[in-house]
Order: structure tokens, then sequence, then C-alpha cells
């Protein structure tokens, strides 16, 4: 078996092996649907509600790309800002810190109640809001520790500082961006279904969810579950794929 496809293999073993552990627990406890659904019972929730995943599912991933875009280029921004300059860097970290320190489940409902009948701004507001953090600091952190010597040295070659910025600094921070976008991308779609479940107005897989709560759908409720999963991992190997090609060449082969 070649390592290509050993490495897209293992993912798919993993996530069946889970499916049939679950499947097991479930059978050898003797929990009914309303209290633990298994995978075999999600079967037929997707059948009968296959139109409304589409649609629902479509709405959240827009929105939640959305949001994760606008916090790549608030995050990438504010970490810039932070990483050339020290004063800043104080200046700003601690608000930084603190906001993220606020449960975001907080603020779902007073976003909700500010721009009531905004749904879409809301809902991409939120995602945004929970998933620039990462980006920020880990920008912030690959410029700051930027080695001297490689600026000093430029610099005596009449380099400018935008040219430091994109031949040294840039493809330094890049391994440190991407690994924080993995980290956003979770946040985000965590964000976007806060929104979508809280919001009266609510659209997209959270109210899929919400709607199977009130009508005490469990199958419906484990099956949107698994659906935001999915659309989670494909999200993550996007930004993998994006990392191949863009900063390939950090990636150590394991010894």
């Amino acid at each position: 078996m070649t390592r290509g496809l050993r490495r897209a293999a293992a993912p798919l073993v993993a996530i069946l092996v889970f499916l049939v552990l679950w499947e097991a627990a479930v059978w050898a406890n003797g929990w009914p649907d309303y209290k633990m659904a298994s995978p075999s019972d999600l079967v037929p929730a997707y059948a009968k509600y296959w139109d409304l995943f589409v649609i629902m599912g479509w709405q959240t991933l827009w929105r939640t790309v959305l949001g994760l875009l606008l916090a790549v280029m608030v995050g990438v921004a504010l970490g810039m800002v932070m990483g050339f300059s020290r004063m800043m860097r104080d200046a700003l970290y601690p608000l930084l810190v603190g906001f993220n320190a606020i449960p975001k489940a907080t603020v779902v409902p007073i976003v909700a109640l500010i721009f009531v009948g905004a749904h879409d701004f809301n809902t991409v507001l939120i995602a945004f809001m929970i998933s620039f953090f990462p980006i920020a600091v880990s920008v912030s952190i690959g410029l700051s520790t930027l080695e001297p010597e490689y600026r000093d040295i430029l610099r005596s070659l009449g380099a400018s500082q935008s040219k430091i910025f994109w031949k040294i600094a840039l493809p330094k921070t890049l391994p440190e961006f991407f690994g924080a976008l993995k980290v956003s991308v979770t946040l985000a779609f965590i964000g976007t279904n806060l929104m979508e479940i809280v919001s009266p107005h609510g659209r997209g897989l959270g109210a899929l969810f919400d709607s199977g709560k009130t009508n005490s759908d469990y199958p419906l409720m484990f099956a949107v579950l698994i659906a935001l999963a999915v659309l989670g991992i494909l999200l993550y190997y996007v930004v993998v794929a994006l990392e191949r090609i863009f900063a390939g060449w950090a990636e150590r082969a394991p010894t």
C-alpha cells in the first residue's frame, strides 16, 4: 500500500471503527433512541429530511466560511500590527485576551437582540468573533519571534520593510498561521450553530437541531450533530490542502 493510500485510508478506518463502537455501545446498554441514538437510527433521519439537510447544511456552511474569512483578514491584520510593534502588542493583548475569555454563549443573545432580524449578519458576526483570536495570536508570535539577524542582513543590503515581510516574515509565519486556522475552523462552526440555535429566526443546521429537540426527534438531533462534524472535517481538510500548497516546505517526515 502506497503512503498516499495509507494516509487516505487511515481516517476512514478510524471513523468506521468509531461508528461500530458507537453502535455496539448503544446495543450493549439497550439504550432507546431518545437516550442515545445509534448510527443505524440516523439513516432513516437522513432519508426523511435529506432536502432539509442539503438546504440547512449549505446555509450553515457559507455563513461559517464567510465568518472564517473575515476572521482571517482581521486576525492577520491585528497579528501584523502586534508582531511588528512591541507597544501595540502590549496595548492590544490584554484586550484580546479579555474578549476571548468571555463565553461566547453569553454574547450570542446580546448580538441577537442588538441586530434583531439580521440573522445572516448575526451568524457571520459570531463565527468571526469566536475564531479570529487564534489567528491574531499566531501571526503576532510568528512575526515577533523573527530572528533579528535576518532583518539586519536584509536592511544592510537595502531591503525595504515590505520586502523583509514578503521574503522572510511571511514564510516564517505560515506554519503558525495554518495551525491556528485549523483551530479556527472548528471554532467558527461553534459560533455559527450557537446563533442558529438561539436566534428566533434561526436557519441552518443549528435551527434543524433545535427543531428536533422541540419535537423530541432524537435521531434527527444526532443526525444534525454528525452532519456538522462532516462539514467541519471537510473544511479542515480544505485548510490542510492549502497548507500543503503554501507551507508544505515546513512539514517534516516522521523518523
